[in-house]
């Protein structure tokens, strides 16, 4: 919309660069082009605003394909209007020149005309598709038939319309239908989902039981390891006993020989200390015997009296000490009678 200010009965309209400003006064035409600025009349000028920059028109409406199941086509139309003047004189483009706004509703006037067209062919390309090859390649045939045929309407050169660019963003069918379609769809996806998942287990399974058999294996290896430890520790034990029996039977032969030498030194002592003994005996008796041949030439060749006397002496040196003697009369009557019989003989 133009920026227009009043000054003491003028006007003045400042238009922007994406608006065509047309100015008419008495039939002639005195401004004409985009961003102008100039001052006016209100009660004598005739004023329109024609938009040139590109306008972007969005776009749904229902279609029908040839297996009759409803659509809804969903497309954004790009358009400018190339001839200002053209587009002025087809169209209601003025403004008011006080307010400068819109008079009508052009640009609404021109949105209809390019969905219609649109809706016109779009409905044309499927009514002859079948729902499922209209949802797989439905957009890009829409899209083409909708700018073949905006290219193609000669109603839109005559109005100074061009169509820049269109796009159709979704093609889709009724919420109950597409619930349908997807359906399958979405069993396969869980079918996958679940093959994944069973071919996922399938491998912790198959993980699970190879660690399972690795761990098998490590406890036959461990049970190996140890039968051989054990088998390592009884030959160990045994060469340890064997060389204990060794060591035992030398340390026995050495204590044999030396038992045998202690022995044989024992035996020699022992023969010796005997052989002194009797020699030693030998000699005590020869100097026994030598001693009591002595003595009994000694004895014979003393006079009886003398042998009485020594008797008597010996005899009271090996008798015990006598402190007092009791003479009893039977003891003293024997002992007399024993005299005089000695004295008769």
């Amino acid at each position: 919309m133009a920026d227009i200010t009043r000054r003491l009965g003028w006007r003045h309209l400042r238009g922007a660069p994406t608006a065509h400003i047309r100015h008419h006064r008495g039939g002639k035409l005195l401004h004409d082009g985009p961003g102008l600025s100039f001052w006016y009349r209100a009660l004598t000028a005739a004023l329109s605003e024609v938009p040139v920059d590109d306008r972007e028109l969005a776009m749904t409406f229902h279609a029908r394909t040839s297996d009759f199941q409803d659509v809804a086509v969903q497309a954004t139309v790009t358009y400018r209007i190339s001839d200002p003047a053209l587009a002025a004189t087809r169209l209601d483009f003025s403004v008011d020149p006080d307010t400068g706004a819109w008079r009508g509703t052009p640009l609404e006037q021109l949105g209809t005309l390019l969905t219609e067209t649109a809706q016109q062919h779009a409905l044309d390309v499927l009514s002859r598709t079948p729902l499922s090859v209209a949802l797989v390649d439905g957009v890009t045939a829409v899209r083409e038939r909708i700018a073949t045929g905006l290219a193609g309407e000669p109603r839109l050169p005559a109005t100074g319309i061009e169509v820049v660019a269109v796009r159709v963003v979704a093609l889709r069918p009724e919420p109950e239908v597409e619930r349908a379609l997807r359906t399958p769809a979405r069993e396969q996806i869980q079918q996958e989902a679940d093959r994944a998942t069973y071919e996922r287990r399938a491998v912790a399974v198959e993980r699970e039981r190879a660690i399972a058999e690795n761990e098998l294996a490590s406890q036959i290896e461990l049970a190996r390891r140890e039968e051989q430890l054990v088998e390592q520790r009884g030959t160990n034990t045994r060469r340890e006993a064997e060389e204990g029996a060794a060591a035992d039977a030398v340390r026995a032969e050495a204590e044999a020989a030396r038992t045998v030498r202690l022995a044989e030194a024992e035996a020699t002592r022992s023969v010796r200390l005997a052989r002194a003994e009797a020699e030693g005996a030998r000699e005590v008796g020869e100097a026994r015997a030598q001693a009591q041949a002595a003595w009994l030439r000694v004895h014979a060749e003393v006079d009886v009296a003398t042998l009485h006397a020594l008797t008597g002496t010996r005899l009271a040196e090996n008798l015990p000490r006598i402190d007092s003697v009791t003479v009893s009369p039977d003891v003293l009557t024997g002992l007399l009678a024993r005299l005089g019989t000695r004295e008769q003989v």
